[in-house]
């Protein structure tokens, strides 16, 4: 559904993405795993076409179509959604306003309002609430609201973990599984592992820009101790 083939993007010179290649199927959960400064979410950025990075070589392919230099609002009309790193709210928008600025709240086909709350009852109590005002699991969970309104088939998720109590992580895991459930497939980046493991299909390994491994998780699992190289997990 997803393919990328020798993909390599810059930021002026600094050439980061060396040549990537990764695919994802329909209905998979793919995780790219890397330590900090290994190009993770330029990878992210570059197949969203958000710039910068700048894609100077490769291909991004998406459902047979090639997207590599499609503007980003193309891509995310395409079904392709993404939740940033830092989730990026706006934080005087309350949460309503941060799903109907996507689709009013009279829609009744494919994602409504009201269907993304039933996910996330905490968020249908603080409905009210601004972005400011909602601590930093209530954003994740915004975020992933958000993307769910254009209807995506392929989420594209950056460090979706990062920062959240572990409480909070089970809960993003069981709501990624979840989705996955329906139909969806996920392109998520990740330092956290054992978060990967809970919900991916297949990993890959990215260090300085290039993959170094890519396994199915059902492997990984039985041993994690192949990734200590890479990821300094032990």
């Amino acid at each position: 559904m997803l393919e990328v083939k020798g993909l390599q993007s810059y930021y002026g010179d600094a050439h980061v993405i060396q040549g990537v290649d990764l695919t994802v199927s329909s209905g998979e959960a793919v995780c790219v795993l890397g330590r900090n400064g290994m190009g993770k979410t330029t990878l992210i950025r570059s197949i969203m076409s958000l710039q910068p990075p700048i894609v100077r070589n490769g291909q991004v392919t998406w459902r047979g179509t090639d997207i590599t230099h499609m503007p980003s609002y193309k891509i995310a009309q395409s079904g392709i959604a993404i939740v940033p790193q830092g989730r990026r709210l706006f934080p005087s928008l309350t949460v309503m306003e941060h799903l109907t600025v996507l689709k009013p709240a009279s829609a009744t086909t494919g994602w409504t309002v009201e269907r993304a709350l039933s996910l996330f009852p905490r968020l249908a109590e603080r409905r009210r609430h601004r972005g400011d005002q909602l601590s930093g699991g209530e954003r994740q969970m915004l975020a992933i609201a958000r993307a769910l309104m254009i209807d995506p088939v392929l989420i594209l998720m950056d460090e979706p973990s990062e920062g959240l109590a572990p409480v909070m992580v089970q809960a993003l895991e069981e709501i990624i599984i979840e989705l996955k459930q329906e139909g969806l497939s996920f392109l998520l980046v990740e330092q956290n592992l054992y978060s990967a493991l809970a919900v991916a299909d297949r990993i890959y390994v990215l260090e300085s820009g290039r993959v170094v491994y890519e396994e199915q998780c059902d492997v990984v699992r039985q041993d994690t101790s192949v990734l200590s190289d890479y990821l300094g997990v032990h």
